[in-house]
């Protein structure tokens, strides 16, 4: 499929939209319109969320046709939207989306080709479960940081857990970077030219198979440089770290954000001390979105809850 992410999820659009079929045409699957969109209004808001989708693919994967979509990059975006707490209908919204959109591509396979190529993106299902499960959405958005992170680190009873917990605080790590280490991923202590401290790198592999260093303090670098030299990896099982944040944040007072709350603590903090070594505002922004494993500025800003 060629042309502009709009040209193509108009063409998708075509091929999905059925006005005024009735519900039981829709649900036979002998009749030409089963599982097609019978509401305009719905087919508007599915094909916003394609447009992003598409977009999306384009900067992250370079992909540009739409028939090439696979399951692992609906799991990716997913799990890219997911990273910003948003709220549970909004995650429904997208989810009930890529649904639809598997069923678009079929049926413009099936007009283009002779027959419908196959396409599953059920993964879909299993992160809103999961996200609903690990209470990973919310009710609407709002400032993600925690007005004391050490409180809450420090108030984590489990020792894996505010070790997990530091690393996000202190090196802006996602917790698939941090639910899993290996000691081959240890790289040693640098010089950090911004803050002019020594720090512990950690190289991660996290959303989206992005790679690159964290840095985090020495004191914190070196713990679980001592848990690797006794244990093969460092592992968390990331249901039980999410119910302890939950939990300790109730029984201290805190307006529990999950783990990604770190993010946007260690967001906020690294972005002053970019700022406070000389750096512009657009610069300290793009790097410090690179530092998070992220391409454009903006998504910075999201942080800083502009």
């Amino acid at each position: 499929m060629r042309g502009s992410v709009y040209y193509q999820t108009g063409l998708l659009a075509k091929a999905v939209f059925a006005e005024g079929a009735k519900k039981t045409e829709r649900i036979d699957p002998n009749h030409p319109h089963y599982q097609k969109i019978a509401s305009y209004r719905t087919l508007c808001t599915y094909r916003e969320v394609w447009n992003n989708f598409l977009n999306y693919l384009k900067e992250h994967w370079g992909v540009k046709n739409a028939e090439e979509i696979t399951g692992a990059m609906v799991a990716d975006y997913m799990l890219y939207k997911i990273e910003y707490y948003p709220s549970e209908q909004y995650l429904e919204k997208i989810s009930s989306a890529l649904g639809k959109l598997e069923i678009a591509l079929k049926h413009y396979t099936l007009s283009q080709y002779g027959e419908a190529r196959e396409y599953d993106f059920s993964i879909r299902q299993e992160i809103l479960d999961t996200t609903r499960d690990l209470d990973l959405v919310a009710d609407n958005y709002h400032n993600r940081a925690y007005k004391d992170p050490e409180l809450l680190i420090e108030s984590l009873k489990d020792p894996h857990h505010r070790l997990a917990a530091r690393i996000q605080y202190e090196g802006g790590a996602r917790i698939e970077g941090v639910s899993l280490i290996k000691p081959d991923q240890l790289h040693g202590i640098c010089h950090d030219p911004i803050t002019k401290t020594d720090k512990g790198v950690i190289f991660t592999k996290e959303k989206g198979g992005k790679e690159g260093d964290v840095l985090i303090g020495v004191d914190t670098y070196i713990e679980l440089e001592e848990h690797l030299k006794m244990n093969k990896t460092f592992k968390l099982d990331r249901r039980r770290y999410s119910h302890a944040i939950r939990s300790t944040c109730e029984r201290i007072g805190l307006n529990p954000e999950g783990s990604h709350g770190l993010r946007w603590n260690f967001a906020k903090r690294r972005l002053f001390e970019y700022a406070k070594a000389g750096f512009t505002y657009e610069q300290s922004l793009q790097t410090v979105s690179w530092e998070m494993k992220h391409n454009r500025a903006s998504i910075t800003e999201h942080y800083l809850g502009h």
